[in-house]
This record gives structure tokens, C-alpha cells and sequence, in this order.
């Protein structure tokens, strides 16, 4: 999976152009808004790839708009407790799962559907609910949080969960990260979820692969971006 932070509709093009499996659009610490992830939602379905929209802390009527607008899922930060989970699904899926307010005219337009019946019928299976569980809170009651109906994976990033089990030190590759993440992964696939992990680097996403995590982020753009024109320039100083 591609992470985007910059709000560029052609950079998200060129992320999906790539080949990546889907491409993550952060309005949660990226520069992403309503506008920038309608246009970068339209460039994706050029190619066919899936767009996951990260909105902000609570903002669960904005998870709602990022699916009526064509996100294929949406990624809900600081879900802490099964109350909190449940009051996520009941904003992005419909009757019985939740309580989606029906207005999907943009998906149902990238989509080609044109029946409204047909569309309501397919759109809980068709559509993501991811949780972020990033604190030692999360942790503890990981298990309601995964059996709350219509939760479809649970996402862990390694900066918040470091900072929440480390006493406010920056550990994203110390054992306590690691061991959590792992107990994630089973977690999470024992309940029939997607485990979904955060990788800053190439190799750490490997390593999640091989936990056992389903969708791993690749690096993010403004690093694969800073790091691309810092190469290019070290290159050129040693001509």
C-alpha cells in the first residue's frame, strides 16, 4: 500500500501508476482535505486502484463523505474501546451493520452503478472500516474491539503505539513495539480481520508481511521524495 501525505492528485497518480495494491490518503498528519481526496480519488480510478482515506481523530461523518465520494475504505485513528468501534461502523455502514446516511452519487458514478438497491445490497462488503489501536487502552480490550460487527481490520502505527508503551519515548523498533504488533497480526487474523500495519522503511515492511500483516504500508511520499532528490544530488557531487 502507497501513503500519502502531500495532496498532489498527480503524485497519488504516479503512487498508483506504480503498482501498489491500494494508495492511503492521510487527512489525519498528512495535507489532505475534502477537495485534494476527491481529485486524488478520481486520478486512482484511472488506474484502477483503490483509495483508503485516514481522516481525523472522531471525525466519523468525514469517513462517511470519503465513502459517499468513492473511497474503497477508511481508516478511523484512537479507536480505544468497542464503544468507540461501534460508533465508527454505525457512520460507514449501512442497515443492519450501521447507520450510513444513503448519498453516494460520486461512487456510484465510479462504480457505473446506477441501481440504488443493487448498490446498498454490496456496499458493506465492498467498503473498509479499519481501526487504528495505538494505545496500551486499545491494546487491553483489543478482542471487543474486534468483534464489533461490520469492523473490518484493525491498522497499527508504530510512532503512537512506541510513544503509548515506551512512557513517551520514541521506540518505533524496540521489542515492546515489535512483540505488540506481532500480537496484532494473530490477534486480529484469528477474528477474521484484516491485520493492517504502518511501515516507515522497505525491510520493516517485509518483516510485516512476515508477521502476518495483510496491508502494509511501503515507505510514505515525502520521504521516498526527500530521499529521491538527496541520491540525485549526492550523485551529481561525485561526478
Amino acid at each position: 500500500m502507497g501513503w500519502s501525505g502531500l495532496s498532489d492528485p498527480m503524485l497519488v497518480g504516479y503512487i498508483a501508476r506504480a503498482g501498489y495494491d491500494a494508495v492511503l490518503l492521510d487527512q489525519q498528519h498528512g495535507f489532505h482535505d475534502t477537495a485534494s481526496c476527491i481529485s486524488c480519488i478520481s486520478e486512482a480510478a484511472l488506474t484502477g486502484t483503490p483509495i483508503i482515506v485516514r481522516v481525523s481523530v472522531n471525525d466519523f461523518a468525514q469517513a462517511a463523505r470519503m465513502l459517499d465520494c468513492g473511497a474503497a475504505g477508511v481508516v478511523a485513528p484512537m479507536i480505544n474501546s468497542a464503544a468507540d468501534a461501534r460508533r465508527f461502523v454505525s457512520h460507514v455502514k449501512y442497515p443492519p451493520l450501521g447507520q450510513r446516511s444513503f448519498g453516494p452519487g460520486r461512487a456510484m458514478q465510479l462504480s457505473s452503478a446506477t441501481d440504488d438497491q443493487v448498490f446498498v445490497q454490496s456496499a458493506n462488503g465492498n467498503t473498509l472500516a479499519i481501526a487504528m489501536c495505538e494505545t496500551r487502552e486499545a491494546l487491553d480490550v483489543l478482542d471487543e474491539i474486534l468483534n464489533v460487527p461490520g469492523l473490518d481490520g484493525v491498522l497499527v502505527g508504530p510512532a503512537d503505539l512506541s510513544l503509548a508503551l515506551c512512557s513517551g519515548i520514541m521506540d518505533p523498533n524496540g521489542s515492546a513495539v515489535r512483540n505488540a504488533t506481532l500480537d496484532v497480526a494473530r490477534r486480529s487474523r484469528a477474528k477474521g480481520k484484516i491485520a493492517c500495519a504502518f511501515a516507515g522503511t522497505v525491510e520493516r515492511s517485509r518483516e510485516l508481511v512476515r508477521d502476518g500483516f495483510q496491508l502494509v504500508s511501503v515507505e510514505y511520499d515525502e520521504k521516498v521524495i526527500a530521499d529521491a532528490f538527496a541520491k540525485v544530488l549526492n550523485e551529481a557531487k561525485q561526478v
